[in-house]
């Protein structure tokens, strides 16, 4: 059976992650593995929630995140980052299950973001190897 993976996108800078979206389910195709459940949420800042809920599910392997945080005139972006990756983190050690950050920033510019959009293809990549190794 296919490991089976769950995504959680931001709508937020729907452009540059709507990309994203579509090279990780494209690397995990390639990888043999199938995207089962996506969640959108309205930003980053949103995505601890819908972790949880994912990893919480037994049909779930593993869960990606997949989001956009580009830099304002304050630190906005850098908050956001710090706090979502920390709760996600945590998420991850609570429910035992691999849950790989495939955020790009924060303090980056529109410009380097759009030439990340291969931070979903990496976060792809993390969880396979991590639900590979924790199997064996």
């Amino acid at each position: 059976m296919a490991m089976r993976l769950g995504f959680v996108v931001s709508e937020f800078n729907r452009d540059i992650t709507y990309q994203m979206e579509l090279l990780g389910h494209e690397h995990a195709k390639f990888l043999g593995a199938e995207v089962t459940e996506t969640i959108y949420v309205p930003g980053v800042y949103d995505m601890p929630l819908a972790v949880k809920k994912l990893a919480s599910n037994d049909a779930i392997d593993g869960v990606v995140t997949i989001g956009c945080v580009i830099e304002g005139a304050t630190g906005h972006d850098e908050i956001v980052v710090q706090h979502a990756a920390r709760k996600i983190m945590d998420i991850s050690l609570e429910m035992g299950k691999p849950v790989a950050l495939g955020i790009s920033g924060p303090g980056m510019t529109r410009m380097e973001a759009h030439q990340r959009v291969d931070y979903a293809k990496r976060a792809v990549e993390s969880v396979v190897k991590m639900v590979q190794r924790l199997e064996g």
